[in-house]
């Protein structure tokens, strides 16, 4: 099943502003919040879906990706909440959306929890890494395994950062709210805020005795075996994403995301032009004359064509559909082949004196008719796709 095009599941233009697509969130995520709509499914799913996209379009990043290449620009996660995220990893990423305890939206409008977890700690950085992909794998799409060198979640306190479980204790500044209240006079009378504790950072917990084997950061240096899957059709610079696969964050904290930067392999007879390749093709002055068949090579293998008599130099041959895909799956480019005449650079005698026998006969001197076509000419059928 296709998904949803985000602009439309929020309702905004193409080139809303940052203020537009954050008003229009906010107003689809009251509308289908899980307190005011407790049950029901439908409206789980739109606010997964809202959330989704704006997971995409609040990021400049991500929604540069999604404008040149649709989905596809995301694959691996890039979308943010397609891999399983739950409803409390929403509210703990758009904070700025929900509000805080005791401020939230939800809480005043609706009178109920808002259900989001306490903030944890800082959130780890994302990791870039470049795929070098030949033209062969970026034609059939592919997944590739790496490894990563980054920082992980300590296996001995769990990403917790405390020695053990009797060395977390309640914050006593907030009292394991994770939120402290403050109440101020001003000329307006006496005003209330709430804001994330300065102690504990939101999580209510603070920790009496670090870990020994992360020193209290809970995560260590290590590596882990990722599986990547490219797309068909990405291009040379394109950068594609997997959520939660950069660097651990710190006490638990959220993951950074994996960054990953396509570079393509120059192939051995190939070059790419968009969704197009080109081969370019030598003949001998004979063959072009006489007419032959020859083999090229195609992404798929390779393949014969026949190249008739009296071929011209800079004749394009065009193998329908054995280019590249795109990357939205919008069709698929052709391979162009480009004829060049080779002109022998030494001559022995025999030869010469063939050619020069040659050279003053009628059918040898030039003489380009109205069916020849320029080299502008040429470039306009190109573009035609003729």
């Amino acid at each position: 099943m296709a998904k949803k095009d985000y602009y439309e599941i929020l309702g905004i233009s193409r080139n809303a502003t940052e203020v537009e697509i954050k008003k229009a969130y906010r107003k689809i995520a009251l509308k289908y919040h899980p307190d005011r709509n407790p049950g029901d499914k439908v409206a789980e799913e739109k606010f997964k879906e809202a959330a989704e996209a704006y997971g995409v379009l609040s990021d400049p990043e991500k929604r540069a990706r999604y404008d040149r290449y649709g989905h596809a620009g995301l694959e691996g996660g890039a979308g943010g909440f397609s891999g399983g995220m739950t409803m409390e990893d929403i509210f703990e990423h758009f904070s700025d959306i929900f509000g805080d305890f005791g401020g939230s939206p939800f809480e005043q409008f609706f009178g109920g929890s808002t259900r989001r977890r306490r903030p944890r700690g800082q959130r780890g950085a994302n990791l870039r890494v470049k795929v070098k992909l030949t033209l062969e794998e970026i034609a059939k799409g592919t997944t590739k395994r790496i490894k990563v060198r980054k920082q992980v979640a300590c296996e001995e306190c769990g990403g917790s950062g405390a020695k053990d479980s009797s060395s977390v204790q309640v914050c006593t500044t907030c009292r394991g709210a994770g939120q402290v209240r403050q109440i101020r006079q001003t000329f307006l009378g006496q005003m209330a805020t709430t804001t994330t504790c300065p102690t504990c950072h939101g999580s209510g917990r603070v920790v009496v005795a670090n870990c020994p084997s992360c020193k209290g950061e809970g995560r260590v240096m290590g590596e882990e075996t990722i599986d990547i899957e490219i797309p068909a059709g990405v291009e040379e610079g394109m950068q594609l994403s997997l959520s939660g696969k950069g660097n651990a964050g710190v006490r638990g904290g959220a993951p950074g995301d994996l960054l990953i930067t396509v570079e393509e392999v120059a192939h051995e007879h190939l070059q790419r032009d968009g969704m197009n390749v080109i081969y370019e093709l030598y003949l001998n002055f004979a063959d072009a004359a006489l007419g032959t068949s020859v083999e090229v090579p195609t992404l798929d293998g390779k393949v014969k064509i026949k190249v008739p008599a009296g071929t011209q130099a800079g004749k394009i041959f065009r193998l329908k559909g054995k280019g590249l895909p795109s990357v939205q799956s919008y069709g698929r480019g052709d391979q162009l082949i480009h004829v060049n005449i080779w002109t022998p650079k030494k001559l022995n005698d025999k030869e010469r004196a063939l050619l020069e026998q040659m050279r003053a006969m009628p059918h040898f001197q030039p003489s380009p008719g109205k069916s020849e076509k320029s080299f502008f000419e040429k470039m306009k059928d190109y573009f035609k796709g003729e």
